[in-house]
């Protein structure tokens, strides 16, 4: 990957470069260009969506411009998730799609991700070749006269991804309706889960519902989960989901307000599909943050599983290469490829529904077929994120390691998105890996901040 784009496309502090309106505005620009590529594709549209952020009518602006620049049609559907914005892409034959959102990332931070005209985000070759270009400071060939494109707006085509929803999760036709609640982290899926599970009968509660521009996942969502969890030990209900800003990711919470992030999502989903002869290969792929309990848990079902490094892209990537139909990430970012090519949030929460559904087991009880280790996680704010460069670091990491010694493990990375370096130590001794996660952390911020 380049400077700009990280695991998920290029993210940053909104109307600073490089999220501001003029490189925005020119990312765009190139991204056509190499979306132009594909001379077939080149009356079709390039679909633009946004999450809630105050700065994403800004960079849409900014972005359908770049796209009308180059004469290609720039067609708004307004606020929708990002899996919505892939699947209409596909099944519309869109020349490609730009979503604007920075993901799980606070309000003032926005981003851009890109998708080719299959729905898949675009590959390492083309962001690099976008980057080249926006670093060398090219000037693409812009149209001028009838040939510029048009800006349209576009909000009835993510009823085609609802109506795909539907299809997966099923109406509630039984005498007692599964009770649902919802924290919509007050970003893309605000308008649309409540919607759609009410449509199909199902009870529901929500939070996160009112977006204001600033408050998106603040407090809320699949990474602040106290909220539903305190209104779910209120009252009554059978499962909650938690979705993040953009909804490619759901964290599920069960009735007793037990967390059940993307592991215990794989192993649920990887168990009932392998009971049906649905699982290809039996073969799941995850990432090394995957808790060990997960493999354990699928080593005793008779099902493999796959590691790549940190990012839903090389989990998909990993997917294509084995034939797998799942995988995922514990963040909550599970990409099903029997329906989607991204991860999807709704998505997921409909599969969980219709398992629940179909076995006759709460969602409690699906969880167990996994135990969870301890583990624990630690992001540093830093300046710096070479941590590799640093030999204290690095030693620090190598003995403990060596006390884990094949009981657990240690595992220390940059985040791909924010200037952050992650420590997760994972093993029995809950008091033994605190006490390893926190020097390593202290050794971090000492060098590194």
């Amino acid at each position: 990957m380049g400077r700009f784009f990280g695991t998920d496309g290029v993210r940053g502090l909104a109307n600073k470069f490089p999220l501001d309106a003029n490189t925005a505005c020119r990312i765009a620009q190139l991204a056509t260009t190499q979306l132009l590529i594909n001379r077939k594709k080149q009356n079709r549209p390039i679909f633009i969506a946004k999450d809630t952020r105050r700065s994403g009518d800004m960079l849409e602006h900014a972005v359908a411009a770049g796209v009308a620049s180059m004469g290609v049609e720039a067609r708004l559907l307004g606020v929708v998730p990002t899996p919505a914005l892939a699947f209409v892409t596909k099944e519309l034959q869109g020349m490609g799609a730009i979503m604007i959102s920075a993901s799980h990332n606070p309000f003032q931070d926005n981003g851009i991700k890109i998708f080719g005209p299959d729905g898949f985000k675009i590959s390492d070759d083309i962001e690099n070749a976008i980057e080249k270009d926006l670093m060398a400071n090219t000037k693409p060939e812009t149209q001028t006269g009838e040939e510029i494109g048009s800006v349209t707006y576009d909000e009835n085509s993510v009823k085609f991804w609802l109506s795909s929803l539907k299809k997966v999760c099923g109406e509630n036709t039984s005498s007692k309706k599964i009770k649902i609640a919802l924290d919509c982290a007050n970003g893309a899926a605000a308008k649309w889960a409540g919607q759609l599970f009410s449509e199909l009968g199902y009870s529901i509660d929500a939070l996160g519902i009112t977006p204001d521009g600033v408050n998106i996942n603040k407090d809320c969502g699949s990474t602040h989960i106290n909220n539903l969890v305190a209104m779910m030990k209120k009252e009554r209900f059978d499962v909650g989901f938690a979705f993040d800003g953009d909804a490619d990711r759901v964290i599920a919470i069960s009735p007793e307000g037990e967390t059940i992030d993307g592991d215990f999502i794989l192993a649920i989903t990887a168990k009932y599909l392998k009971e049906r002869d649905r699982l290809p290969g039996n073969t799941i792929v995850t990432t090394v943050m995957a808790n060990l309990g997960l493999d354990i848990a699928m080593r005793n079902n008779g099902i493999k599983v796959l590691k790549t490094k940190v990012g839903d892209r090389f989990v998909l990537e990993e997917m294509q290469k084995a034939g797998a139909v799942v995988g995922g990430e514990q963040s909550g970012h599970i990409i099903l490829s029997d329906y989607a090519t991204t991860g999807d949030g709704m998505l997921t929460a409909c599969n969980l529904i219709k398992i629940m559904r179909e076995t006759s087991m709460g969602i409690t009880e699906l969880a167990g077929v996994m135990r969870k280790l301890p583990q624990i996680l630690l992001n540093i704010r830093v300046k710096n994120k070479a941590f590799e460069s640093c030999s204290e670091i690095c030693e620090a990491i190598n003995d403990a390691d060596k006390a884990l010694n094949g009981r657990g493990r240690i595992l220390v990375r940059c985040s791909g998105t924010e200037d952050l370096v992650r420590v997760m130590a994972e093993g029995p001794d809950e008091n033994e890996i605190k006490k390893i996660a926190g020097d390593i952390s202290e050794l971090i911020a000492k060098n590194l901040c």
